[in-house]
């Protein structure tokens, strides 16, 4: 079974408008689905209206939570990453996640079907690609 930390701009973009493709992600058979305070919070400064946080809090309400947790910093030390995405793989890594599922194209787009810390890192749009929604 696939367990997918899901980025502060994939939980942004399921919950900014409703119907959005990256929602699919919910609704796919055989996933876990899990995420971190540091995203969550991230996506919530980001939405402005009450129906935006809402959605969000039905995502949110749907993953396992990973603590708050870092990774040495010689991990990162051969990654050509920005430390305000430390916590993101942290989270992946230390939640055992198989897949991280982000849009962020300027940091992580680099490591794009590669894996970083045992994690596959992937745009949500790829990831769907290969599975199939309930």
């Amino acid at each position: 079974m696939d367990r997918l930390f899901i980025d502060a701009n994939v939980l942004f973009s399921a919950a900014y408008r409703s119907g959005t493709g990256v929602a699919r992600l919910w609704k796919i058979d055989d996933v876990e689905l899990l995420s971190s305070d540091y995203a969550i919070e991230e996506a919530r400064r980001n939405l402005s209206e009450p129906e935006q946080r809402r959605r969000l809090d039905e995502r949110v309400a749907s993953l396992e939570l990973v603590s708050g947790v870092t990774l040495d910093e010689a991990f990162f030390e051969t990654l050509d990453l920005r430390k305000k995405d430390w916590p993101i793989l942290g989270g992946a890594v230390a939640g055992r996640a198989s897949h991280l599922i982000t849009g962020d194209h300027r940091d992580f787009g680099p490591f794009f079907g590669r894996e970083l810390g045992g994690v596959m890192v992937l745009p949500p749009g790829d990831y769907l690609h290969q599975r199939k929604p309930r």
